[in-house]
């Protein structure tokens, strides 16, 4: 697991820490703050009461837990959850019914779209939490075949098919008119030539060899590399995700209150800034976890977001995770999202 550990002024004590995760685990179950007696009753230490408050004292001192102005109790601040989820927390792997769950799910012959939203859906039944896939990028789509139909004019539909059965259609404009079999005579050469290939190197080749094409080449193979380029370009998604279980949310007070609830599904709406930390977590490998404004992304101040990767061909291909608010049941949530990215790895690599 990333680690992003927290520096304090002074060590915190075995004593504070035990009471940092009883503290923690409590706030996580109800969702209220935690006070000195509550902690005295689920630590198991025989303390008195002013004991437990000089502790609490100090943890809020190193900004570990803080006091809510309606409450006598506390409440973990992001640093408290930094230091639970990196050496506090217990984890609970996936009960066997849960793993089973998840593989009937996602391993199966199922067109690898339904895969991406199947992985999503079930990570957010198991979590009650949202779940979200990131779908390769499009330096991970393998080209198959390419068709060119004539319309009108200048205008020709391309059909492009990559290794996983997806078919992209685009209309593009080229300079001149061309027959229906010269259409055909440039899909057979780039056939011939680019199928196997991953359409991000294609397009590199294409770049450096339009000029070199036009100088020594044929015709055909002019005019196959130009419209090719220009399908290509526009081809292959330059980053989405798919998501399951945004409603989940709403079942939280802390995320309950509608401007909160309006500018987090905006978010997920318009994806960027999401694809960005989802694009962080691909690039450091490894399970990540940024909690509340650790994240960066304003509509996630009060989210945390537990992401992990998963390899295609032993290569990072996209990360998948939950979005929940920052008091989820980590210990649950951890293993489940590292099982699911290595069985959605797994389903992909079968194919």
């Amino acid at each position: 697991m990333a680690q992003k550990k927290v520096h304090l002024d002074k060590p915190v004590s075995e004593r504070a820490q035990h009471f940092l995760k009883v503290l923690i685990e409590r706030y996580i179950r109800d969702g209220e703050p935690v006070g000195s007696r509550t902690l005295a009753r689920d630590s198991g230490l025989d303390l008195s009461p002013a004991t437990i408050r000089n502790v609490l004292s100090d943890l809020e001192e190193m900004g570990l837990v803080a006091s809510p102005h309606t409450s006598a109790g506390r409440i973990p601040t992001v640093s408290g959850y930094r230091m639970f989820v990196d050496t506090l927390v217990t984890l609970k792997p996936p009960q066997s019914q849960e793993v089973m769950m998840l593989k009937e799910e996602i391993i199966g012959d199922k067109h690898h779209k339904l895969v991406f939203e199947s992985a999503s859906q079930v990570l957010s039944g198991l979590t009650h939490l949202a779940g979200v896939v990131m779908v390769p990028r499009r330096e991970r789509v393998i080209f198959r075949q390419i068709e060119f139909l004539p319309l009108s004019g200048n205008r020709v539909l391309t059909i492009l098919v990559t290794r996983e059965g997806d078919v992209h259609n685009r209309i593009i404009e080229t300079r001149k008119v061309y027959t229906p079999s010269q259409l055909q005579e440039a899909a057979n050469l780039l056939n011939q030539h680019y199928a196997g290939n991953e359409l991000e190197a294609i397009h590199r080749k294409l770049v450096d060899e339009m000029e070199e094409a036009r100088n020594r080449m044929n015709d055909i193979m002019v005019r196959a590399l130009e419209m090719a380029e220009q399908v290509i370009d526009e081809s292959g998604d330059h980053g989405d995700y798919v998501m399951a279980g945004q409603t989940n949310l709403m079942d939280f007070d802390e995320l309950a209150q509608m401007d909160r609830l309006r500018s987090l599904f905006d978010s997920f709406s318009q994806k960027q800034e999401l694809l960005h930390l989802l694009d962080v977590s691909m690039q450091a490998r490894g399970l990540q976890i940024f909690i509340g404004e650790e994240s960066g992304y304003r509509p996630l101040d009060h989210c945390s977001l537990v992401a992990a990767p998963y390899e295609i061909d032993n290569q990072v291909a996209g990360v998948l995770g939950v979005i929940g608010p920052t008091r989820m049941a980590y210990d649950r949530v951890i293993p489940i999202v590292d099982v699911t990215a290595k069985l959605l790895g797994a389903a992909l690599n079968s194919r």
